[in-house]
Order: structure tokens, then C-alpha cells, then sequence
């Protein structure tokens, strides 16, 4: 019976032929390949076909020379076809179809080569109007001018596959330690630091009253889902979420976004610091490791053209483990500092970009934890050390070269009087009193972080802007797309 099956399929097959219908015929023998896939040998000497942009053109007297991207891997991979198929919509820029055999390369610069029968331009592109030049290397400041288009440069591209890889390792990391990822929400009524920077949600339309709140309270876009973690963390002992958040602040400056992504976790029973700074470095160590090995040629591309010299500066921060000094430490080591700070360094202050720059210089180039900031610097959440005459709360920060601050939690204040007895102090008491419940049913000791996962981004590539980390940068007073 089987036997019979193909030969009608056969038959049926010859017969599509001699009426001309050979593309039907074409899909039993033809396979799709991604150009990573065919770079890889996969499926060498069969006849498949590739679907990408093309990255170069050299039509020669007798043959035509392409190197097609599809956005799977750094390298292109070279097609090799007769001058008859050349056509003059086939530019830089164009999306093609190309279909034909791949075969081992006979240069020795590329594993493997498609001699195509077929090329198929699917989308056209006039490289005259095309803001990328076939032979230029473009800066980081020249191709963010085209937000809408800079994903088919080089350095974007790797970028992007960077991004996606250090995603992955992140939600690994987390999934291999117990965490259990929570969608905490975008839209909600808390702001979890007090610090008044908030993008307000309102619907638009003419049926809208002015005076109505759609949820009956005023609703805001979330600065962070650690209130909401703090909630689930009153069921389970290892949960984290991943996502946007956004602050309305009015800097246009090289670290700040209105959106970026936050990695944030809580653990449950701890009253140690430690326990949080053994899963910042672990998150920090597992994702740059996953990385540098996944993207090894990406990674290659930014440390060689865009920052060169960088690469052995990350190899350095991985071989030491994070020193742990207190702000108080920290104040001393800025003090007595010869550099002139324009901020102040006296103890109390706020530390600044440039005080945490000149403290991870000062440990080695390294990552550096900082840990017991001044109590009134801290949120109504953090953890009072009881302390004095200098009167400290159990909060964390993350400093990291070229970035600064990287990460920032604390333990949070468990015990009921004294957490209520804070926010009665600054009049958030009715507002929070949830936040006051979870501590009154089978409340225990818990903290948390935050993670700037755009800003892991930076430390890792040593990108100086903040805006050619992701792909469609949000900030003051500009939204291109």
C-alpha cells in the first residue's frame, strides 16, 4: 500500500511538472535554513533556501557574489550564483529569497557557501536613500538617529541576540535557584520608593469625566514590582519578576530611561545581607558567563570596534569575588580621596555616579557591595539596624565598573511597631495599611533587590549610553516610534 502511495505521489508529481506547476513539485525537496543553521553544515549538499537581507553585493563578469543576513548570526553567509541572475533591484538593503545547493566553500574564510538557482527579490531598497553605507562603520551616536531601522546594523543586530541570550540566563539562574517568577502588574496604585516620579494612567476619550479615576483611585505606571513581591513572599520563600518599569524623570542624560527592565527578587526568611549579596553576585556571574560563551563573536564585535580593551576588563571583575565595604567605609575612602568631588562626601549624603565610580576604582576595578546606608536615606521598607550614634537601615548596593550603581536592596522591616510607627510618621499609614496586614499574618524576615538589567548591559559591553542597549530607548521629551 505504501509502495503505491508513491508512486501516485510520483506520478502525481510529474504530471504537476509537464503542466508547469513545479513549484508545488519544489516544496518536497527544498528546505528553509536560517543562516546560522546553514553556517553550522546543516543539510550541506541538499538543496535549501534562505530568506534574509543582503549585506554586500559584487557582480563579477560571470558570476554574482551576495552575503545575506537574517539576523541569526553575526556572520552572512555568501551565495554564489551565475550573472544571469543578476538584477538591478538586487542592492544592499533588499530582502531576498534565495534557493539553490549549499556546499562546503572552497575558501578557506567560510565553511560553507549557497550556489544558488534561484534569487528572488521579495523587498527593494534604494541604497542611495538608505541612512547605512555598505562600507562604513557607523558610530553608536550616528545609527540611534534611526531607531526604526538601526536593528539591521551590524553592531544593533548583536545587540539585540545579546539581549536575548542575557534574558534567558537571567529567568535560568532564577529557575535553577527555587524562584518562582511572578507577573507583577505595569498599571498600579503604589509608589514603592515615595519618590513622586510617576507616569499617571488615565483613560483618553470625550466620555472621560476629568474628576473620575477609571480604577476610583489614581493609578500609575509601576516603578518597581517589589511591593508586590514583598506580597507573594508572604506565600513562597524565592520569587523574582522581570520586566518594565518607568520613572518620570526629566533627564536626558546617559544612564537615565522613562522605560527600562528591572530584575527583582525577594527571599524570605533571612536577617542576613548576605543571603541578598550571594544572589546579586550569582545572577551578575551566571548571566555574564552565559554570555561571553553564548555570544562569543557578538560580544567580540563590541569589545573589539566599540569598546576596545573592554573584554579584558570583564575577565578581571569575574576571577575576583565582590568585596563588601559599609557606607561608612565608603565616606572614609572618598574623604580621603586626593580627586575633588563637585557633590559632597560628608556622611548622610547621597552617594552619587561619581562618588560610585571613584569606590570601584578604589577596590580594583571590581564589582563592590555597599552596604548599611544612613536610615534617613532609605525607604519606610528598609530595615532599621537599631544603631547608633550613626543610625543605619540593612540596605545594599551594587556598584560596578563604568555603570555605578547596578543593583539596590534591603531587608525589609518585618516588625510591626516599628514599621508603623514609620509610615504614622510620614502619614502613609491608612495608605499602606495592606502593607501593615501582611505583617501582621505570618509575617517573617525577608529582603529583596533590584537589578538594572539595561545598565548589566553597559557593564558588561562597556556601552557608555544607556540608549544603544535597548531597542527602542524611552526618554524625556522624545518618543521616535
Amino acid at each position: 500500500m505504501f509502495q503505491a502511495a508513491v508512486k501516485t505521489l510520483s506520478s502525481a508529481s510529474t504530471s504537476s511538472v509537464s503542466r508547469g506547476i513545479s513549484s508545488s513539485v519544489r516544496l518536497y525537496c527544498e528546505k528553509t535554513l536560517r543562516v546560522s543553521e546553514a553556517l553550522s553544515g546543516a543539510d550541506l549538499g541538499s538543496n535549501v533556501t534562505v530568506k534574509g537581507w543582503v549585506r554586500s553585493v559584487r557582480p563579477q563578469k560571470t558570476n554574482l557574489f551576495l552575503h545575506v543576513n537574517d539576523g541569526s548570526s553575526l556572520q552572512s553567509l555568501q551565495v554564489v550564483a551565475g550573472s544571469e541572475l543578476n538584477d538591478p533591484s538586487l542592492t544592499f538593503g533588499s530582502a531576498v529569497e534565495v534557493t539553490g545547493i549549499l556546499k562546503k566553500s572552497p575558501r578557506q574564510t567560510q565553511p560553507v557557501e549557497l550556489e544558488a538557482e534561484q534569487i528572488h527579490v521579495v523587498g527593494k531598497c534604494n541604497p542611495l536613500d538608505f541612512p547605512f553605507k555598505i562600507k562604513d562603520r557607523h558610530s553608536l551616536e550616528y545609527i540611534r538617529q534611526f531607531p526604526h531601522l538601526r536593528c539591521r546594523t551590524n553592531t544593533f543586530s548583536s545587540l539585540l541576540r545579546i539581549r536575548s541570550e542575557a534574558t534567558a540566563a537571567i529567568h535560568s539562574y532564577f529557575k535553577e535557584n527555587g524562584f518562582l517568577q511572578i507577573h507583577t502588574p505595569i498599571i498600579t496604585s503604589n509608589d514603592c520608593e515615595g519618590a513622586g516620579e510617576l507616569f499617571q494612567v488615565e483613560p483618553s476619550g470625550p466620555e472621560h469625566e476629568e474628576d473620575e479615576n477609571y480604577f476610583s483611585v489614581p493609578a500609575f505606571l509601576t516603578v518597581s514590582g517589589q511591593l508586590h513581591l514583598e506580597v507573594m513572599s508572604g506565600a513562597f520563600s524565592r520569587v523574582y519578576t522581570f520586566g518594565p518599569t518607568f520613572r518620570a524623570e526629566n533627564s536626558q542624560s546617559r544612564r537615565h530611561l522613562a522605560e527600562f527592565y528591572m530584575v527583582e527578587a525577594e527571599v524570605s526568611f533571612t536577617q542576613s545581607l548576605e543571603d541578598l549579596t550571594k544572589v546579586m553576585e550569582g545572577v551578575f556571574r551566571s548571566a555574564t558567563e552565559h554570555v561571553l560563551a553564548r555570544c562569543a563573536e557578538d560580544v567580540d564585535l563590541f569589545h573589539k570596534h566599540v569598546t576596545p580593551g573592554h573584554r579584558g576588563r570583564v575577565e578581571a571583575m569575574m576571577k575576583r569575588k565582590f568585596p563588601v565595604i559599609t557606607y561608612s567605609e565608603a565616606i572614609d575612602i572618598l574623604n580621603s580621596s586626593s580627586e575633588t568631588f563637585v557633590f559632597p562626601t560628608n556622611w548622610g549624603c547621597d552617594l552619587q555616579t561619581e562618588h560610585e565610580k571613584h569606590l570601584v576604582k578604589h577596590c580594583g576595578n571590581t564589582p563592590v557591595f555597599v552596604i548599611d546606608y544612613p536610615y534617613d536615606l532609605k525607604p519606610f521598607y528598609a530595615r532599621d539596624n537599631l544603631d547608633g550614634p550613626q543610625h543605619t537601615a540593612a540596605a545594599v548596593d551594587l556598584l560596578v565598573p563604568g555603570v555605578g550603581e547596578l543593583c539596590g536592596g534591603s531587608l525589609r522591616e518585618e516588625r510591626l511597631d516599628l514599621l508603623s510607627a514609620r509610615l504614622e510618621a510620614v502619614g502613609l499609614e491608612e495608605t499602606y495599611s495592606w502593607y501593615l496586614d501582611l505583617r501582621r499574618f505570618g509575617s517573617v524576615p525577608h529582603g529583596g533587590f533590584g537589578l538594572g538589567f539595561d545598565r548589566f548591559l553597559q557593564c558588561v559591553l562597556g556601552v557608555d549610553n544607556i540608549k544603544d542597549v535597548i531597542p527602542f530607548p524611552r526618554f524625556s521629551h522624545s518618543c521616535p516610534l
